[in-house]
Formats: structure tokens, sequence, C-alpha cells
């Protein structure tokens, strides 16, 4: 038994290569940035990372291999401890690694193509440094991996179309980033759940998505073109494409997604919105924010049969006519907040908005309505009759 207990310990030290990936990454952070209670702090290497025990090499896991042959590191994963330096090439030398996680510190520069070397990993999370560069040279590389967030770094170029060989993709975020282009196909990711390209600077239109895909954020991007197509998307829950150029309407389908709970499509060029009284029963949806577009026409009565809709936001549009009665009994009911601000709707207001029992957020300001600026969803005053009429001729 003695000796059995010896031969493992003996032949338990970490690969060779893997221990000087470790300290080629330690060597690449800035000492002064190392605070003494944090992870890498506690890399000692008179010790083996994978035979240390208690507060030692903390971040750090280790393969156990049953037939005595050397350990290797699987996982890293560092603590946000503000550490400043680069990523070395070294990484790409621990080809076990199947999770790598460095969020939330400063490291900056380019990400080595070595990444490609990874083909076991499986997450990988960089978010919230000042990487630098493109990742055309590494990410095709990793076919097993299923999470990759480089979100809230300073990454720039296209997104390869070579990322949809990346089949086991379920979460993408490249979010607050400077990337460019058109964003390519991806509806081989078939596993896709999550996409959030948000606040980068895309262009183009709506790329063909994956069918599976839960959660859509495109906010912030210089996109253009139709939404229609996010309608046969039937898995769909949130989708953000505030801040963009898209035109043409929100359609139907979109509406009717079995699944959406929240739909933002403010700050955009689209022109109309399709509710009919056979939509919204059973909907989950509670969020409709569509602000800042050039919607026209009357406000669409059958959004009542929305059951689960608590908050609304047809703000700064072209929106003209009465506020429909049915609105009125939604106040509280389960809505939550209203905001019509900001359009050329005219006349009385149904009296449910006077009630002193209100409990809603919201604005009828900047309109042509009979609105008293007693009750605090009128303050702010309206427009002049005169302005709302022109409106009305022109749509």
């Amino acid at each position: 038994m003695v000796l059995a207990l010896t031969l493992t310990f003996v032949h338990s030290l970490t690969l060779r290569s893997d221990t000087e990936a470790l300290q080629a990454l330690r060597r690449s952070i800035d000492p002064n940035m190392i605070p003494p209670s944090s992870y890498i702090s506690s890399w000692d290497f008179s010790a083996d990372p994978c035979d240390s025990t208690g507060a030692k090499f903390l971040g750090i896991l280790c393969s156990n291999p049953g037939d005595n042959s050397t350990n290797r590191i699987i996982s890293i994963e560092l603590d946000s401890a503000g550490y400043d330096g680069f990523l070395t090439h070294n990484i790409g030398n621990l080809t076990e690694l199947t999770s790598l996680d460095l969020s939330r510190n400063q490291f900056r520069g380019p990400l080595p193509d070595t990444l490609k070397n990874l083909k076991k990993l499986t997450q990988i999370s960089l978010s919230g440094n000042f990487f630098t560069g493109g990742i055309a040279g590494w990410i095709d590389g990793l076919r097993n991996v299923e999470s990759i967030d480089l979100s809230e770094n300073l990454l720039s170029g296209p997104i390869p179309p070579r990322i949809s060989e990346l089949r086991r993709l379920t979460h993408i975020s490249f979010s607050n980033n400077e990337f460019s282009g058109r964003i390519p196909d991806i509806n081989g990711l078939w596993k896709l759940q999550t996409l959030d390209l948000g606040s980068n600077m895309f262009v183009g239109n709506l790329p063909k998505l994956p069918t599976k895909l839960r959660s859509l954020t495109l906010s912030h991007n210089q996109l253009s073109g139709h939404i229609t197509s996010l309608g046969s998307l039937k898995e769909l829950r949130y989708i953000d494409l505030s801040d963009n150029k898209f035109t043409g309407s929100i359609t139907r389908s979109i509406l009717s997604l079995p699944e959406l709970n929240q739909l933002n499509v403010s700050f955009n060029q689209l022109a109309s919105i399709e509710v009919n009284t056979h939509l919204g029963s059973g909907s989950p949806l509670q969020v409709l924010n569509a602000q800042r577009n050039r919607l026209q026409g009357h406000l669409p009565v059958s959004l009542v049969n929305f059951e689960n809709l608590q908050e609304i936001n047809l703000a700064y549009n072209g929106l003209t006519g009465r506020v429909p009665v049915a609105y009125g009994q939604r106040l509280g009911r389960p809505w939550k907040s209203l905001f019509l601000d900001d359009n050329f709707l005219s006349g009385r207001i149904p009296r449910q908005f006077n009630s002193s029992a209100l409990r809603i957020s919201g604005s009828l300001a900047n309109n042509c309505l009979s609105c008293p600026v007693t009750i605090p969803i009128c303050g702010g005053g309206q427009r002049p009759a005169s302005a709302c009429i022109g409106e009305i001729g022109n749509h």
C-alpha cells in the first residue's frame, strides 16, 4: 500500500509545458498589479500546480488521470483583481484546457492566435478587459466551445463567417466592442440560444439566425432593412434591436411569437405596428418599447388583448387619433407604464386617466389632447390643436 501511494505521488506532477504556460501568464502581468490576496499571488512555483493543496494555485483545476500519467491544467478561472498585462502566446500550450475565464481585469493587447490550439475549450470569458485587434486568427479553432464572452473590450474587425462551424455554441456575447462589417449568417449554429452583438458598428441587414435562439440583442449598431424574418424564430423570448436604422413594420408574426416576453425596437425608422383583434390572447409579452420611430396611424386598440403586457412605450412617433377607451380599462390592470408623449393624439382622454388612485408611470405630454395638467400623466403640456390637424392631413 505504501509503494502504491508513492508511485501515485511521483507520477502526478503537472506536465512541464503546462507549468511553463502558467509561469508565462504570471510574468505577463505587471507585478505591481497583483494584489496580495489575489489568486495569482497564490501561484507559488516552488510547488507543483496540480499537487498543491490549501490556498495555493487558486483559480486552477487539474485533471486527475487514473493511469499514473501526468496531470494537465483543465481550467483557469481568475478572480477580478485588476490584473494588468497581456495574454501570453503560451496559453496555446494548455491543450487540455476546457474553461478559460479572465474577465473583469485590465488585460490588454491582441489576443494570441495560439488560442486556436485549445481544441477542448468549452467556455471562454475574456469580458471586461482592454483586448484589441481581431478574432479571425483563432476563433474557428475552438471546435468544442459552447460559450464565448468577449464583451466589453476594444476588439475590432469583422466576425469571420467560419464562426458558423462552431456548432456546439449556445452562447455568444461580443457586445460593447468595435466590431464592424456585416454579421455573417449563423443559422448553422442550431444549438445557439443567446446572441448579444450590441454596441458595435455592424452594418447591413439581419443575418440568417438559428431557430432555437431565445435571446437576441443587436442594439446600438447601424443595421438596416426589415425585421420581418424574426417572426419565424418561435423560441425567442427577448429581442432588443434598439438604436439602429431598421425600416418597415413591427409585424403580426413578431408580436405573436409564442414565447416573446420583451420587445425593444426603439430608436429606429419603423413606420407601422401591425396588431389585429386576434393577436395577444395568451401571449407572454410584458414589455413593448417602440419609442422614437416613425410609427403612423392610430394607436392599436388590440394591445389590450395582450393580457400580460405591463410596459408600453410608443412615445416620439407620428401616431394620430384618440386614446382608445379600452386603454383606460387596462391602467394598473395590468399596465404599469404607458408612454404616449410626443405624438399627435387628440380628443379627450378616457376617464380612468383622471383617477386620483391611478398608480402608473408614463406621459401623455406634447400631444393635442384634452388633458388637465393637474393629472400627473398629463404633465408637460400639449401642442396647439392646429399642429395635430396638419399632421393628420399628412398621414
